[in-house]
């Protein structure tokens, strides 16, 4: 027998996984060992959840008693800094298994009852704006516990960039984390990547393209959350390429509440057809925008870049042209002038490279700021593969950000120069009583006192 037909062993194989509940099992303890295992990688997700800096310890399927019930959460996790100890339950879910709002609340009571400080929960679910938890539950139940949620993919994505990119310290808990990373990246794992824009979907899309969405529809809220979460995934994603933190751009607004914000992408979607959100990438020279224009079907993308604050309008047009020398001809750009209002001089980068002027609609006025935007053809299907909306708007981010964001640089102006002898101006020549006998920043670097009327000869009167 050839051994390219030969598996290699691995430390957390994908064989023998038989059903749902053997896939969780393995997934919550191939997790759990690896987080106690590498020091780093523990340190990256405790933190996320609010423990200490501690020595991590971790368990699975712990037994409680609840009343008359004995419950048995996945997993407990326990950091311990000094005198104090932080513990958290953990509840898992794999593949597409949903959290249920009663296993959640049971094991609220639990923490509450052994004054643990959290549950935390882990599945494919992503929620729209970070921070908040896919599951609805009693409020009441979180006075005293904390309730988190972490998505299988930003434990991958945690997983590869300490990997890749922060470093573990030790090559031995290097390669058991690389373990888990290729365990988590098997489809068999049941860490599921988004996959689906949920059972609301057809119906708003056909909806929009008919023209009867109402606002307050609740399909629509649905739909808009989708979307809010399948930005948080594309965030996910490209952080995991990038090898930093990538995140949806929400305001504060936004983020103290979500409803509210889901609400009004919603009422967007039933008014204009279209919904939108941004992208905040470290180092970028602006934050990437994304608009699907379900009506038209179009994926938008576009980043806002500040024009040069010196030069001509046709010398900042072609610093701009010049760093999308490798961008596509049909990538869109927008001109603003200086106190102008409403949109500027548009036209297909093609056009601008042959004529820069195209921009400017008129040459008294200063450029202030240049939009950058790219069109892409928008999936219909409600799950992921050929022709999905998913796909689409994935492809169309990672596609944006190769061609256009990643090559831009923010303008700078030049340093200013020391001058040299070249560059001071001959001036009238004055009486020598008016000359002064001081160092001045008016005179040239090579000034001598000693060869200057008044300079040393006074000096010398002064003495005598």
């Amino acid at each position: 027998m050839s051994e390219e037909t030969w598996l290699a062993a691995r430390l957390i194989p994908t064989s023998g996984i038989n059903g749902a509940e053997e896939q969780e099992r393995r997934a919550t303890s191939a997790l759990l060992a690896v987080m106690s295992a590498v020091r780093e990688f523990g340190r990256v997700l405790t933190q996320s959840v609010g423990a200490p800096a501690g020595v991590v310890q971790t368990f699975i399927e712990v037994p409680f008693k609840l009343g008359n019930q004995q419950l048995f959460p996945d997993g407990l996790i326990r950091v311990t800094r000094g005198q104090r100890q932080w513990t958290a339950l953990v509840e898992v879910k794999t593949g597409s298994n949903p959290l249920r709002s009663e296993q959640l609340e049971a094991y609220l009571d639990i923490a509450r009852e052994q004054r643990f400080d959290a549950l935390i929960t882990i599945s494919n679910e992503i929620a729209p704006v970070p921070g908040q938890h896919p599951t609805t539950v009693d409020r009441r139940k979180l006075r005293k516990v904390a309730l988190y949620h972490l998505p299988w993919t930003e434990i991958l994505t945690q997983a590869v960039i300490q990997k890749e990119y922060r470093g573990v310290a030790d090559p031995d808990q290097a390669w058991v984390l690389g373990e888990l990373i290729r365990y988590l990246e098997h489809p068999r794992s049941g860490a599921l990547e988004f996959s689906d824009m949920g059972p609301a979907w057809v119906q708003v899309r056909d909806g929009v393209s008919a023209g009867t969405l109402r606002t307050g529809d609740g399909a629509a809220a649905q739909v808009a959350g989708r979307f809010d979460a399948l930005i948080r995934y594309a965030c996910l994603r490209l952080g995991r390429q990038l090898g930093t933190d990538v995140t949806p751009s929400l305001s504060r607004r936004d983020l103290a509440d979500p409803a509210a914000r889901t609400q009004s992408l919603a009422n967007q979607l039933a008014s204009a057809g279209t919904l939108s959100g941004s992208i905040r990438i470290p180092g970028a020279v602006g934050h990437l925008h994304v608009t699907a224009d379900l009506r038209a079907g179009q994926i938008v993308c576009h980043v806002d870049v500040d024009a040069p604050r010196s030069g001509r309008p046709t010398t900042r047009v072609n610093w701009l042209v010049r760093q999308l020398k490798d961008a596509p001809d049909t990538v869109r750009i927008e001109a603003f002038a200086m106190h102008a209002r409403g949109s500027g001089a548009t036209d297909l980068l093609r056009q601008v490279r042959a004529e820069p002027t195209t921009l400017i609609t008129d040459p008294s006025r200063e450029l202030r700021a240049f939009r950058i935007a790219q069109s892409t053809a928008a999936g219909t299907k409600r799950g992921s593969g050929r022709g999905a909306f998913i796909d689409s708007v994935l492809h169309a981010v990672d596609d944006f950000y190769e061609q256009i964001i990643q090559n831009l640089k923010p303008w700078m102006p030049a340093p200013p120069r020391l001058r040299t002898s070249e560059d001071v101006i001959p001036v009238q020549p004055v009486a020598s009583s008016l000359v002064s006998t001081a160092i001045s920043s008016q005179d040239s670097p090579d000034f001598d006192t000693r060869g200057t009327p008044g300079g040393s000869e006074s000096s010398d009167r002064a003495d005598e």
